[in-house]
């Protein structure tokens, strides 16, 4: 028996990172197994791309700083993770495994992307899968590209009132069933090489307090009927619900951890920012602060589980 605990986003950007952590880094050293998922670059190298509306980046030494805390397991399949382009994007990889740290949801190509991960600890093996369905252009591995793993989704707009031209209209998200696919076959196969599989999602609608997409809970499902037996899920910055689903937990967003959003007067300004705005009627800007997020945003758990994931706390 072993413990495992996971935390949602992790972005740090102060220089001294081992502070930011030192408040719950005892607690998370205390598992066996740790696991967070990272929202920045650690990297001094790149050009920001194009596509990418925020981003920030940190020096590489702090991928020390998240081992120290107590992680094991750092999720780097995010929207962020080509920001600085393949520069950025490898500098991460590097730090984190120079670190020791067990990196998933990446790769030099889509086979590397999907790997199973396995972690043993006193003859209990664990697979970590990672996934992210937030992707801006040309973030998803191929199979000649270096990227994030990916499980897409497709959106339908469909007229409430068909009759009604320019009414309102309903949202349907559907899994992109190339990427459906691989992540069950990923699933079925970890499921016979270990004693526990662990799956994370990149995935959700950010801000916006407690609303799924419809692909979030059919891909849970899914995964969990292929094998899988603990689902964490991030990106949305903020909590939010929790099923068991066949006797497996699903978190669909564990929120933020310790992330950082340093804020200026032209940031604030920029409209890209204003439409994030939008999206919580709680998020003012607090130039004199370093985390410029919603207040539902300060809100947090840590996931604590025995293996074989059976037992749950937040």
């Amino acid at each position: 028996m072993i413990t495992f605990a996971a935390v949602g986003d992790v972005g740090p950007e102060s220089a001294d990172v081992d502070a930011l952590f030192a408040g719950v880094a005892p607690a998370i050293r205390a598992a066996d197994l740790a696991f967070c998922q990272l929202e920045m670059n650690l990297t001094e190298r790149g050009q920001r791309v194009p596509q990418v509306r925020h981003t920030s980046r940190t020096h590489p030494d702090a991928a020390h700083a998240i081992r120290r805390a107590g992680f094991d397991v750092v999720s780097w399949a995010s929207n962020h993770a080509l920001d600085w382009g393949y520069e950025g994007f490898f500098d991460t990889v590097h730090a984190l495994e120079a670190a020791g740290i067990t990196v998933v949801g990446v790769g030099a190509d889509l086979a590397q992307a999907r790997r199973i991960r396995v972690v043993e600890i006193r003859g209990v093996r664990v697979a970590v899968l990672a996934y992210c369905s937030i992707l801006p252009a040309d973030y998803w591995a191929t199979e000649r590209r270096a990227g994030v793993a990916p499980m897409r989704a497709l959106t339908h707009c469909e007229p409430i009132e068909p009759d009604q031209p320019g009414t309102p209209v309903r949202i349907r998200t559907f899994a992109h069933p190339d990427d459906l696919r691989g992540l069950l076959d990923d699933v079925a196969q970890a499921r016979q090489l270990v004693d526990a599989v662990v799956v994370s999602f990149h995935w959700g609608i950010h801000f916006v307090p407690a609303q799924l997409a419809d692909y979030q809970r059919a891909v849970a499902h899914a995964a969990i009927d292929a094998g899988a037996d603990l689902i964490l899920g991030h990106h949305a910055h903020i909590l939010k619900g929790i099923e068991i689903y066949r006797g497996k937990a699903i978190f669909y967003s564990l929120g933020n951890f310790v992330i950082e959003l340093p804020m200026d007067e032209e940031h604030a300004s920029r409209p890209t920012f204003k439409e994030l705005q939008r999206l919580n009627p709680n998020w003012e800007v607090d130039f004199t602060s370093n985390f410029n997020f919603p207040y539902d945003s300060r809100k947090t758990i840590v996931v604590g589980l025995l293996s074989p994931m059976k037992d749950v706390a937040g």
